[in-house]
């Protein structure tokens, strides 16, 4: 260290802070300055990073809120139409129903009214059948002209007894 005092020197020192000064001059205008121009443009585009990936972040929220409504809405329309044709179904079914009652007492009421026909010819044909009958059992008792009146029923009693056995 006594070699060092020694050897100093003050113009020496004097000329090394002059020269130390210009260093940091120059070293401020050439060097600092971009390197501070360039940390701000780093921070401002980190910055503007950040702020672009919260509005990604936002609108990824807001894409996943909307697509949960739209969920939302397309499971509510399923259900509305389920419940539509469930009412349709049971309205074709009740309809049907209503139209198979129709038809059947449409039905119902036809052959009632063809029984009815059938029973009325067949009356007609047993009144004819029995009106002949009379004709030619009175016939048969006018041919004979019988003078008794127990041969006579005797007579018409055995043309019924015919007519019953047939």
């Amino acid at each position: 260290m006594e070699t060092l005092l020694n050897d100093f020197s003050p113009g020496l020192f004097v000329m090394q802070i002059v020269i130390l000064i210009i260093l940091l001059l120059l070293m401020k205008k050439f060097a600092w300055k971009p390197i501070l121009n360039s940390l701000e443009e780093r921070e401002t585009g980190i910055e503007d990073a950040l702020k672009s990936a919260e509005n990604a972040r936002k609108e990824m929220q807001n894409l996943q809120a909307d697509n949960a409504k739209l969920v939302k809405e397309a499971r509510a329309e399923r259900d509305a139409m389920m419940k539509e044709a469930r009412e349709i179904k049971e309205s074709i079914i009740s309809e049907a129903k209503e139209d198979a009652k129709e038809v059947t007492s449409a039905l119902i009421e036809k052959a009632q009214a063809s029984i009815q026909q059938e029973k009325q010819a067949a009356l007609a044909e047993i009144k004819k059948s029995v009106a002949e009958l009379s004709i030619g059992i009175a016939e048969t008792v006018i041919k004979k002209e019988l003078s008794n009146k127990k041969d006579q029923l005797d007579l018409v009693e055995g043309i019924l007894k015919d007519v019953t056995l047939n």
